[in-house]
């Protein structure tokens, strides 16, 4: 029997590779890189095979979807910051056949699931960048799985139970990864360099530390109901799919654990950053 050993919200912000490889900004989001190192020593600890991944930055348009090819090879240069994220190795073993059972368990949850082999269906960076600090001797399995821009939070709730159903009847240890933002405002072009450590708006600042309060206080099923008017009105990545997942998979509001931020808020183009470990019972 499977089972879900780690369980944690993370950043994925490509400024972390920045950080480490443009000189001019060496070290800005060191904090970031301690608190993913610090996630994948535990993982390591506890034995995980598998790193799931619900990756914000793998966006689709309808349905549930996993990387399920058996390894992942490549260069990746992001379309959408290349002066932040460029030529990033990777060489991961996916996990074929727990992409399948998650397909099987979603699908029986009456959720349009589909697991791809394409040899042309690379990584995202929310799953590179996490799994380059994480996983850096490849020794784990890497399953990404996609967010559905038109879901709504119940769907991805949904989903994210069927994962842990899959996992408890897979024989993997697996660890479960939110890849993606709080707030997610960017800042407008012209303030874009300038803003490039800041939080976009006093607003979307407080609700995320609001958020994080009530993380850290195990107050869940608060986070919870707010959750749909946050991702609206704080610009939420995907809508927050991601976290709607993570806590589906950790029985919602019966979920009563505290969070452990590993990393302290920071703020990357606007955008609101964290890493977060949940317990796992």
């Amino acid at each position: 029997m499977g089972k879900i050993v780690l369980a944690a919200k993370i950043t994925h912000v490509p400024t972390i590779w920045l950080s480490e490889h443009v000189e001019k900004h060496k070290g800005i989001r060191q904090s970031a890189i301690d608190g993913l190192r610090e996630l994948g020593r535990r993982a390591a600890a506890r034995g995980v095979d598998t790193f799931v991944v619900f990756d914000s930055h793998w966006i689709v348009n309808q349905g549930f979807h996993l990387n399920a090819s058996a390894r992942l090879k490549g260069r990746f240069t992001s379309h959408e910051l290349p002066h932040f994220l460029f030529d990033m190795d990777y060489d991961y073993r996916g996990d074929a056949d727990l992409a399948r059972l998650i397909e099987k368990y979603g699908n029986e949850a009456g959720l349009k699931t589909l697991a791809h082999d394409v040899p042309g269906l690379g990584f995202e960076y929310g799953t590179l960048i996490p799994m380059h600090h994480m996983n850096r001797d490849a020794r784990a399995r890497v399953l990404s799985v996609a967010c559905d821009q038109f879901a709504d939070v119940d769907e991805n709730r949904r989903f994210g139970a069927a994962v842990a159903e899959a996992v408890r009847a897979s024989d993997r240890k697996v660890a479960l990864l939110a890849s993606g933002s709080l707030s997610h405002q960017f800042w407008p072009n012209a303030l874009s360099a300038k803003g490039l450590n800041t939080v976009n708006g006093e607003f979307n600042r407080q609700v995320d530390l609001r958020v994080l309060e009530l993380w850290e206080s195990g107050r869940i099923r608060e986070f919870l109901d707010m959750l749909p008017d946050y991702a609206e009105r704080c610009h939420g990545e995907v809508r927050m799919a991601d976290t709607a997942m993570l806590f589906g998979a950790l029985g919602w509001d019966s979920y009563n654990g505290k969070g452990e931020i590993l990393t302290p808020y920071f703020g990357s183009s606007g955008t609101g950053q964290c890493n977060v470990e949940f317990p796992v019972t």
